[in-house]
């Protein structure tokens, strides 16, 4: 009779390889050591996709999706922000990939759930008195 194989435990291993990969990807990164970095992220990729596996957000941010190049801001990727996105373009294929900046609307929009008028009070009207 056949071992069964056991897809929960394979997919949570190939979760923590595809993380352990990018960590090894950073480090040779550091190092300018290009080529071994690259392999690492493909390597990842690959793990990723025979496990079906997706690497978080933080992970895919990480690669350009166009060639697979490591992405480390100002040395293989250009990163700007504004207009609510943050848009990353790779410099070794030049794809642009954009990604939504919604931490400050979020709080904004809290904020005036809540009833805040964006009015600031002045210190005596918030209460704080002087040192």
């Amino acid at each position: 009779m056949a071992v069964r194989r056991k897809k929960s435990q394979e997919k949570r291993i190939a979760q923590e390889r595809i993380e352990t990969l990018f960590e090894m990807a950073e480090k040779e990164a550091m190092k300018k050591n290009w080529t071994r970095a690259n392999r690492y992220v493909d390597l990842a990729r690959t793990i990723g996709m025979r496990y079906n596996v997706t690497p978080g957000p933080d992970l895919r941010r990480k690669f350009c999706r166009g060639c697979g190049t490591f992405l480390l801001p100002s040395v293989t990727a250009r990163i700007r922000v504004g207009g609510g996105k943050v848009v990353c373009t790779c410099l070794k294929c030049g794809r642009v990939t954009r990604y939504p900046h919604v931490r400050e609307r979020r709080e904004r929009r809290r904020g005036r759930e809540r009833g805040s008028t964006g009015v600031r009070k002045t210190p005596e009207e918030a209460g704080v008195e002087d040192l």
